[in-house]
């Protein structure tokens, strides 16, 4: 695969994963939150704040590695 087709993937694929992810936290948090105490709250966005990156973390060296090279 071309490192620019790889590229394009990877695009495509990040465009997608961020809206899915960022409604599915929304979801979790309208359901489960009101009722949940401050630190469970915190907690919660700080984990989904930062959770959405490992995902894309992951696809980056995909995306930039030379063909051939596993």
């Amino acid at each position: 695969m071309t490192p620019r087709s790889k590229k394009l993937i990877g695009t495509i694929v990040i465009l997608l994963w961020l809206p899915i992810y960022a409604f599915a936290a929304m979801g979790v948090a309208v359901r489960v939150l009101p009722h949940a105490h401050w630190t469970i709250a915190l907690l919660f966005y700080a984990l989904a704040g930062t959770l959405w990156a490992v995902p894309v973390g992951m696809m980056f060296p995909w995306m930039h590695r030379e063909p051939g090279i596993k």
